[in-house]
């Protein structure tokens, strides 16, 4: 009996020695990893649209720097700051004293040139029709002068113009002018009556240039002010903005082809939250080199310049703020598939692998633009690709151990 349950026991344990003993081939095959699996994606329609991303800074469009040179009263031993008249980040209204130098003032009026000479009776130019037009418009008309002639109707404007600010103007002498026969000595005539035929010096009103700074537009608002009561008035007292935001920033050398005027931008800022559209107004021909801050990346790089849609606030002013340029769009909808999904048979031939179910089937395609990793793709055959299709992109291939 003993001898019947051993040779059971014995033939159990060998059926199931066996069932863990497996062929070469068997090992293999179950090692194997498991087959590739095809990755399709749909084909879409789209709008393709090449960008650009790049960072900018909010700027007025003119920068205006208040120089010191020349200012103060003439007799004044020293060019000294004796009054500052404005704080930074303040809005300016045209004809508004900024600061005095030496106790005379310095006044900002609206204007595109720069003033470049002393003003007076008998001028004439562009520069001094720009002084009657600033001047009218704070309401101190020229009167009957022509326009662009500093006559004796401007000099009474700029008088007024000076007192409305309790400041005298400066006032010029003119050579000593002496009466037709005079200065020749008739026999057994006095020297006193002689001198009596002298006219008395002529004075005449005058705006000498260090003392009005003009700015193309408004609104105008100050930028920095370097200038302090007692400091030695020399170089820029302080730097003045004008007229509307725009956006000044830079391009590396390998996007300066991509980048055109006319191009739309979205302007974002992330410290506000603000969007804004504008379009590409200028690019630089020639690189840059860095300056210090000046937002430009490191090396050379091309400035560009944006203008906005529309008005910016105010308080964007000094952001630095993300651009995204559209370098290139389709304009309308297009049939499109991710790059890697295109292939070139042997044939010369450009396709795509739709895949329906198991089964393959290629479609000879025509290229277009290329963006964002999409490629538009017009089939040759018009109805062998549509939206919806699901075209081959790659395959999965599992991870065996060991892999690396």
């Amino acid at each position: 009996m003993s001898v019947i349950t051993g040779s059971v026991a014995l033939t159990g344990a060998s059926v199931a020695a066996t069932a863990f003993i497996k062929s070469p081939a068997q090992a293999a095959a179950d090692t194997r990893p498991p087959a590739a699996s095809v990755l399709t994606t749909a084909v879409q329609k789209r709008v393709l649209s090449e960008t650009v991303v790049t960072r900018g800074k909010v700027v007025a469009s003119q920068e205006v720097g208040v120089s010191g040179a020349g200012a103060g009263e003439k007799d004044a031993r020293r060019a000294v700051v004796t009054k500052v008249e404005v704080k930074e980040g303040a809005a300016l209204h045209m004809g508004q004293l900024l600061l005095e130098v030496s106790g005379r003032p310095m006044f900002v009026l609206k204007g595109d040139i720069p003033a470049y000479r002393d003003l007076k009776p008998g001028n004439t130019g562009e520069d001094v029709l720009q002084l009657q037009r600033a001047l009218a418009d704070l309401g101190y008309p020229s009167g009957a002068d022509h326009a662009g002639t500093f006559g004796s109707a401007t000099a009474h404007a700029v008088s007024l113009f000076y007192r409305a600010h309790d400041v005298t103007p400066v006032m010029e002498s003119s050579a000593p002018e002496t009466a037709p026969g005079a200065g020749s000595l008739q026999p057994g005539t006095e020297t006193a009556e002689a001198s009596s035929d002298t006219r008395a010096p002529a004075s005449h009103v005058t705006v000498p240039l260090s003392e009005i700074t003009y700015v193309g537009a408004e609104p105008a608002f100050v930028d920095q002010v370097a200038a302090h009561v007692g400091d030695e008035a020399d170089g820029d007292l302080m730097s003045l903005s004008a007229g509307n935001l725009i956006v000044n920033g830079f391009i590396s050398p390998d996007l300066k082809g991509s980048v055109k005027p006319g191009q739309n931008v979205s302007l974002a800022s992330e410290v506000t939250g603000v969007h804004a559209t504008g379009s590409v107004e200028w690019v630089a021909d020639k690189p840059a080199k860095p300056q210090k801050d000046s937002g430009q990346p490191g090396g050379e790089a091309y400035a560009i310049r944006i203008k906005p849609s529309g008005t910016l606030s105010p308080d964007l002013a000094g952001e630095d703020v993300r651009l995204t340029i559209t370098a290139a769009s389709s304009q309308q909808a297009v049939l499109a598939v991710p790059s890697s999904a295109i292939s070139a048979g042997e044939d010369g031939q450009t396709t795509v692998t739709v895949r329906r179910g198991q089964q393959d089937r290629r479609v000879v395609i025509e290229t277009g633009m290329t963006a964002d990793g999409y490629v538009q793709v017009t089939p040759r055959t018009r109805t062998a690709l549509a939206v919806g299709d699901r075209v081959v992109v790659g395959a999965d291939v599992p991870h065996t151990p060991g892999d690396e």
